[in-house]
């Protein structure tokens, strides 16, 4: 540390001494052969006029902290400063002069004095900024160069998609830093009033069908989007126009479909998945609705979980006194609370280990903690695991809800928020009639003092057990890819996007209601495929094959978030809304809920789904309700419309 500060001194007392001398040298210029006029100055009389304007700017200067300043980083603010700070020292010499000089320069050979100085002065701090960077940035280039392998070294030719601020900014960032690994060649921009002009010496060209000419000329080896977000799928356009040159694409720091914090470093990237998916862009929560968390107690269940762990670094942010990581699986929330930890702030972590099932273990958490608010995430959510498996799945996630409900409520709760699907609306597999459950046993708690709400999406991209990380272990092993059904719709949403619309509901939640997001335009599975096989740099169905292999058990070909319209209504946030469905009352569900536990005491799967169908009317077969979706959609020839009533449904009231 005192090598540091002995080290910026050093550079501040060297910048002293040459502005020092610029002032010297200005005013020697300047006043020095001042002429001889109505009054001729003596040698002594220049001197003296010398030394108090050299004093009079010395001493602003110090005043305004010019010299405070790191000029490595200066920018437009710091040369203004430096520019007012001379001003006003040249004003203190002239009101100095009146008063003290008998012999003093004019106004005008003033001005001229300052004028040169600042000139000067300038120059040297244009200099040592220039230097400095350009000095960092060699260090940095040797260092990264040392650090690649020497068939990696070469510099990789890039023309930059968009001749916006942001493609400017990158251009100026690559060109900058010598130590670069993409050197950028040109602009490639639809707008014609820009076409044929030059930034920094790159030329913008037009984005045409001649843009594979263009880059076969110019030697491209890349092509980099850096343009801003304009909506959803605009990204998936520009990639799917630019693949078709058989180059790679790449893209500078897009923030669609992700959440990029606030003062994230931006980086050339590889296009993701999600980066496709046609997603509205996703703002983070308002100050108001953020304070809303701050200072609370909170619990969530399942924190080790793809959804419970985002939750947990989103509320982490909004500083609640406490939050209390709750899971079975004691590696999953170890990392997390080493991840949370790594960020300074006088939240309360705690890892509790412990399981939903077990009512004891949760009464002593609740009893420890006393959270405020509840986060229920923790469930099986694995469709055909769990069609194998139904007594796991009503002893985990029926049962477990139970336990961490009665929890909430004997340790005053104020809000418990519980994480459900999408298949929990008439659901055909057992996963999704667990759930629906669930949502009954918060619905039959709007006599209890704590809010008991839910708050049910879709799927969720690059959670686990999702077939992205499957489809990217096929591609790496060489495919094929498998689909269960070509024509199968899922609805998609990302985690960051998932968590952040939880934590808005769980703003405003009414006890009782079942909240649905909007999970925007359903996606074919077999278009995801073939778009994660493009970002692979290979080919769909030559590079890697896309074969069938038939629904697994309980699954639909379409799924539904809404059970019916007329029950539904938007929120204040049109991502939100609640579906006003009655709900059954306590005393019909501890009925439902005694009826399970007699065919769970039973032992047999057989007995269970039977228990499981009378508990939840809408239990569907799955095939009979995918042959039903299949004769709706033929008839009206159109895909489900999102937020509306689905072909499925349509099927489900005529049945």
């Amino acid at each position: 540390m005192l090598r540091i500060m002995s080290s910026r001194r050093s550079r501040h007392f060297v910048l002293f001494l040459a502005d020092m001398f610029c002032l010297v040298l200005a005013c020697a210029l300047i006043i020095g052969v001042y002429p001889s006029s109505a009054m001729a100055l003596t040698t002594r009389a220049k001197v003296t006029n010398s030394a108090l304007l050299i004093a009079c700017i010395l001493l602003v200067r110090l005043l305004l902290g010019s010299y405070a300043q790191s000029w490595r980083y200066a920018n437009e603010s710091s040369y203004l400063l430096f520019v007012l700070a001379d001003a006003l020292g040249g004003a203190v010499f002239l009101a100095a002069s009146d008063m003290f000089l008998v012999y003093k320069i004019s106004v005008i050979h003033t001005l001229a004095a300052l004028s040169v100085e600042l000139l000067f002065t300038l120059t040297t701090r244009f200099v040592y900024q220039w230097h400095r960077a350009a000095g960092h940035n060699h260090k940095k280039a040797l260092r990264r160069q040392a650090a690649l392998p020497p068939d990696a070294r070469a510099k990789t030719r890039v023309a930059i998609v968009g001749a916006s601020d942001m493609g400017v900014q990158l251009a100026q960032e690559l060109l900058s830093d010598r130590g670069a690994k993409y050197v950028p060649v040109c602009f490639i921009d639809k707008n014609r009033e820009k076409v044929g002009n030059y930034i920094y010496k790159l030329k913008v060209y037009p984005e045409d069908e001649h843009v594979g000419l263009l880059a076969e000329r110019l030697s491209i080896d890349t092509f980099v989007i850096a343009v801003p977000d304009k909506g959803p799928g605009f990204l998936q356009q520009l990639f799917e126009f630019y693949k078709q040159f058989g180059l790679r694409v790449l893209v500078y720091d897009y923030p669609a479909n992700r959440m990029l914090q606030d003062g994230g470093e931006k980086t050339i990237r590889e296009i993701n998945i999600e980066d496709l998916l046609p997603r509205e862009k996703i703002e983070t929560l308002g100050e108001g609705q953020a304070a809303f968390y701050r200072g609370l107690r909170i619990l969530v269940t399942g924190a080790g979980g793809s959804i419970g762990s985002e939750l947990c670094r989103q509320l982490y942010r909004m500083e609640p006194s406490r939050l209390v990581l709750l899971d079975i699986y004691e590696n999953g929330v170890y990392d997390l609370c080493q991840e949370l930890q790594a960020v300074s702030q006088n939240t309360e972590l705690h890892i509790e280990i412990g399981s939903v099932r077990d009512a004891r273990r949760l009464d002593e958490v609740m009893e420890a903690h006393k959270p405020d608010v509840v986060f229920h995430a923790a469930a099986h959510k694995h469709v055909p695991l769990m069609e194998h498996n139904p007594t796991e799945a009503v002893k985990n996630n029926v049962l477990g809800t139970l336990n961490v409900v009665n929890a909430a409520e004997k340790h005053g709760v104020r809000r418990f928020i519980l994480i459900s699907t999408d298949k929990a609306v008439n659901p055909t597999n057992v996963m999704g009639a667990t759930k629906r459950l669930c949502e009954m046993i918060v619905q039959s708690r709007k006599d209890s003092p704590t809010d008991f709400v839910a708050v049910r999406f879709g799927n969720v991209l690059n959670s686990n057990g999702s077939v992205i990380p499957l489809f990217k272990r096929q591609i790496a092993q060489g495919g094929p890819i498998t689909l269960t059904d070509k024509r199968v719709v899922r609805y998609f949403m990302m985690i960051p996007e998932a968590a952040q619309l939880v934590l808005q509901t769980g703003c405003f939640a009414e006890k009782g209601d079942i909240y649905v997001l909007n999970m925007g335009q359903p996606v074919r599975i077999l278009d995801l495929a073939e778009n994660m096989i493009r970002l692979s740099g290979l080919a769909p169905y030559a590079d890697i094959d896309i074969v069938e292999v038939g629904l697994r058990p309980g699954e639909k070909l379409y799924e539904e978030l809404l059970v019916r319209e007329e029950t539904m209504r938007q929120t204040g946030d049109s991502r939100i809304f609640i579906e006003h469905e009655t709900g059954p009352d306590r005393a019909e569900v501890e009925k439902k809920l005694t009826a399970l536990t007699l065919a769970l005491d039973e032992g047999t799967p057989e007995a269970l789904r039977a228990a499981l169908r009378h508990t939840v009317p809408t239990y569907q077969d799955a095939e009979e309700t995918n042959l039903m979706a299949e004769e709706a959609i033929r008839r009206q020839e159109q895909v489900p419309a999102p937020g509306g009533i689905s072909s499925q449904e349509e099927a489900h009231a005529q049945r």
